[in-house]
């Protein structure tokens, strides 16, 4: 029974077995004589009610009530007039607002499960490298313009042997603290980041090395290693994306399942690419 219970727990069975309920009941009341019945029902009459609160920030008086439910009536029976004339088919705008409702109806099936902590911990331990903390560099740096000198390199590695290089002006910083390497390619570009990344922390000199503005001096002056954190540090971050994950496979089994119902036919320039 445990096991019966674990398996309809599970996110993907839930919308298998959604996407079953919901197609039997359009197969159960399509073309049905009801379509001639509007009962409107006490909580239909509750929900326009808070509508009309929310929008108007009070309660309708009775003449309004009525004038509401008329109009809920009227839309209604335009409704069901539209799709008995089949005005639906082959509208975009339709066709997209419903696909989107059948979305969200799927992806309340998800939101429906219970929190299960045990499920969270094991998709960190499956996804751990998503939750790298990215190694941090702290550098100075001497900046030789290519623009101002006739061998900016040369003349950044002459300098390499010196307390304090003097170099030119620099239109950013001159020292950086704790910045990842992605941060870096995005202020000196990708090449320089990448010849960072290759050096050891020393309280001398190095390079030079490249940049997209010119050559420059290197002093690292410390690393802080790239790290997993662990579980309860990042809980909230595992729980929203695992619940995403689950709702991105569950719908994709969802609608696996209603494709086995359909035989889809493409023209041959579409099966030359399967």
């Amino acid at each position: 029974m445990k096991r019966i219970i674990t398996w309809l727990r599970d996110p993907v069975v839930s919308f298998v077995t959604a996407g079953a309920f919901i197609f039997l009941l359009s197969a159960t009341f399509s073309g049905s004589n009801s379509s001639a019945v509007i009962e409107i029902t006490e909580a239909d009459i509750a929900r326009l009610t808070y509508n009309w609160k929310v929008q108007k920030n009070g309660d309708p008086s009775p003449a309004e009530l009525r004038d509401i439910v008329e109009s809920f009536v009227k839309d209604e029976i335009y409704f069901r007039e539209s799709k008995q004339l089949g005005l639906h088919i082959n509208d975009s705008i339709v066709r997209r607002r419903l696909v989107q409702k059948l979305t969200f109806l799927t992806e309340d099936v998800v939101r429906m499960q219970p929190s299960d902590d045990a499920a969270r911990k094991e998709f960190f331990t499956q996804n751990q490298e998503t939750y790298r903390v990215p190694a941090r560099f702290s550098f100075s740096h001497r900046f030789f313009s290519d623009d101002l000198r006739t061998d900016a390199k040369a003349d950044a590695a002459a300098s390499l042997g010196k307390s304090s290089p003097v170099g030119d002006k620099f239109m950013l910083q001159n020292d950086y603290q704790g910045l990842t390497l992605g941060q870096i390619a995005g202020f000196f570009g990708q090449e320089f980041a990448d010849s960072i990344a290759r050096l050891e922390r020393d309280p001398q000199w190095q390079g030079p090395i490249k940049s997209a503005y010119g050559w420059h001096a290197i002093k690292l002056d410390n690393i802080e290693q790239s790290y997993i954190p662990s579980y309860a540090d990042v809980a909230p971050q595992v729980a929203s994306d695992a619940a995403s994950s689950a709702s991105a496979s569950a719908k994709n089994a969802y609608y696996e399942d209603l494709k086995q119902r359909y035989e889809v036919i493409y023209p041959a320039s579409i099966r030359r690419l399967k």
